[in-house]
């Protein structure tokens, strides 16, 4: 066994050990709570800059997206006027290509009252009509109203889905629309600017830091400073909208493969994100650890050789004092005297060791004298493997119904004697814990207990036989009627509450209720006497009944109980219940020697094939036998 100075000084170590390892575990906890809270704060700052930016762009388009507005209806107007004054233009599209370039227009389509584009500048056009598409549709309520000028915002057009912005007038005469298309190239220069995919690209964004723009509706990525990311879907890149709405202040995602933190922020429909990998995030924490160990190690030592110092001084010095002393008074010598006076601690356990000598040898008579006046069949026994013999009181011999060579024999050999303890085990009583059947002639119960100790085998038999004997008595009483010898309503219904736990082991079976016809006659007769006869004499047909397993019992006053089970086929059991018809109508009970009387009963039967539930059961077979009862009182009567 190691020395108590190691032990002391290897524990020491150790919880110097775990407190390193804790105390840098929670620092680097803090210092990742740290980096994450400052890349929060960073993030924020970034989202502010950014809505800051939007903003600023965002006042510009409304102006812009009007004065394009005026340009695209005064143009159409222009074309209104020069091709209602000339009207030969309509047959020439290089003509009206010629006045798109004048008024610097890119389209031009001609309507007719009906709402079809008869001409224009774009022949693959022609023949489309305000039903056309739902771009186009937009025009059709001025098929009803000749007084209005309707320009439409930038939508894409329908035949190419190109992005235009369109109006149209009607002429002076009334007999023609104009409509006229201006791509919105201005008004897209500054709607890029609002997108943020263009703000990302103009923002300072440092390697392992990385913008995402998520709309919230579809999941697809709008902007990215990763190009490589924009039009895919959210998951395609390693995000989930669900965590991103349940920790939009921060957590930790695989982004393209790498490991990052993520901060995002609603922006409109869209959701803006910082992403920054961990090496970028935690790229100190590695550094300001290793310095934090080097420190925390150094102290650790200067504690340990301080403390482990001071122990050798005031502790393991008084203990080794204490232990010679100790090993002395193991050797026999009670009368040495403990006086260690290193530490008040010391002096207290001096006094009480000082103490507890004196009360073992004032103890000692007092307990072989307790042990000597019991009466009880108590023996116990010890062995060591590393001796051959076996210690064992007086009353072992007694209670194991050992001769004297047996005893012998064992007492100079543990191994015959643990050979016989493991073939006494063999014989266990059941539903009685370590209590177990001697083989003899006669029945004798020992309870066993063992305790193993140091290899030492310490053992205590104890004879149990006079009180298994009077439970078991007890029990029989309880269970069994005493009139009849069959087991009453309560053991009856304990034996088929344990047979009904495993029904499939039942096999095809039959409960029976059994009634003694003409009791009271009987009792009133001849007298209670010759009653109980009359029902003895029914107990004996039906004691162990049919060919197979059965339990019997009487139910209560004239009534009986059969369970047959175990059996092969239902034909079988049919064939024993037929005897049993037999006997109930071929039967007598002499009451004395001199009187003779027909023995009857009625009986009902239900039939089991794993059935769970013998209560039904029994309600079952007690319908048949009123039933059966009835029918042979109508019998006797006919």
């Amino acid at each position: 066994m190691p020395k108590l100075k190691k032990m002391i000084s290897r524990y020491m170590q150790i919880i110097t050990l775990i407190m390193i390892v804790v105390t840098l575990v929670v620092a680097l906890q803090v210092q990742i709570k740290g980096e994450q809270r400052q890349a929060q704060e960073n993030s924020n700052a970034m989202f502010y800059q950014i809505e800051q930016i939007l903003e600023d762009n965002q006042r510009d388009l409304p102006e812009l997206k009007g004065e394009y507005e005026e340009t695209c209806l005064n143009s159409a107007k222009a074309i209104a006027y020069i091709i209602q004054y000339h009207p030969d233009v309509l047959e020439s599209v290089e003509e009206l290509k010629k006045i798109a370039e004048l008024l610097e227009v890119d389209e031009i389509h001609i309507f007719d009252k009906t709402g079809r584009i008869f001409t224009g500048t774009h022949p693959e056009y022609y023949n489309l009509t305000v039903d056309s598409g739902e771009q186009i549709s937009f025009f059709k309520p001025m098929l009803e109203d000749t007084s209005l000028c309707l320009c439409q915002d930038i939508t894409p057009n329908t035949a190419e889905a190109k992005l235009m912005q369109y109006s149209a007038v009607w002429s002076e005469n009334e007999e023609f629309i104009v409509q006229v298309g201006m791509e919105p190239v201005n008004v897209m220069k500054v709607t890029e600017k609002n997108e943020l995919s263009y703000i990302f690209s103009m923002l300072r964004v440092y390697v392992g830091v990385d913008f995402y723009a998520i709309d919230m509706e579809s999941g697809e990525i709008v902007g990215s400073t990763i190009l490589d990311s924009v039009g895919k879907d959210l998951t395609e890149v390693g995000f989930d909208l669900e965590k991103i709405q349940k920790n939009m202040s921060g957590f930790q995602a695989a982004i393209n493969g790498v490991n990052s933190y993520c901060v995002f922020k609603e922006s409109g429909t869209n959701l803006i994100g910082r992403v920054v990998s961990d090496d970028v995030l935690y790229r100190d924490v590695p550094a300001n650890t290793a310095g934090l160990t080097v420190c925390l190690i150094l102290i650790a030592m200067i504690l340990v050789f301080a403390v482990t110092k001071y122990m050798n001084k005031y502790v393991i010095h008084g203990i080794y004092d204490v232990n010679e002393k100790l090993r002395a008074i193991t050797e026999g010598n009670l009368e040495e005297n403990v006086d260690i006076r290193n530490s008040l601690e010391f002096s207290e356990l001096s006094s009480h060791i000082n103490a507890l000598i004196k009360s073992l040898l004032s103890s000692t008579d007092k307990i072989s004298y307790v042990l000597n006046q019991t009466n009880m069949h108590i023996g116990v026994y010890e062995y060591n493997e590393k001796m051959t013999n076996v210690r064992f009181t007086e009353h072992i011999p007694e209670i194991l119904a050992l001769d004297k060579e047996t005893t012998r024999q064992f007492s100079a050999d543990y191994k015959l004697f643990r050979e016989y303890m493991n073939r006494l085990r063999e014989n266990p009583v059941s539903e009685e814990k370590g209590v177990f059947c001697l083989d003899g002639d006669r029945e004798i119960y020992v309870k066993l207990e063992e305790i193993l100790q140091n290899n030492d085998i310490l053992g205590i038999v104890m004879d149990v036989t006079e009180e298994i004997v009077k439970r078991r008595q007890i029990e029989a009483e309880r269970d069994v009627d005493l009139l009849t010898g069959l087991y009453n309503r309560r053991g009856l219904e304990n034996k088929l509450s344990v047979l009904f736990e495993n029904p499939e082991a039942l096999g095809y079976g039959a409960l029976i209720m059994l009634d003694a016809d003409g009791l009271k006659g009987i009792n009133d007769k001849y007298g209670h006497e010759k009653g109980d006869i009359y029902l003895k004499k029914i107990s004996e047909l039906v004691r162990e009944f049919g060919l197979k397993e059965c339990i019997t019992a009487r139910y209560g006053g004239d009534e009986f109980v059969l369970f047959l089970y175990q059996y092969d086929s239902e034909e079988e059991l049919v064939d024993t219940i037929k005897t049993l018809e037999y006997i109930q109508n071929n039967s007598s009970a002499h009451l004395t020697s001199e009187l003779k009387i027909p023995l009857k009963f009625s009986f009902g039967v239900s039939m089991t094939k794993g059935e769970t539930d013998y209560e039904s059961l029994l309600k079952q077979a007690d319908e048949k036998m009123y039933s059966n009862k009835r029918d042979r009182k109508k019998g006797s009567v006919s």
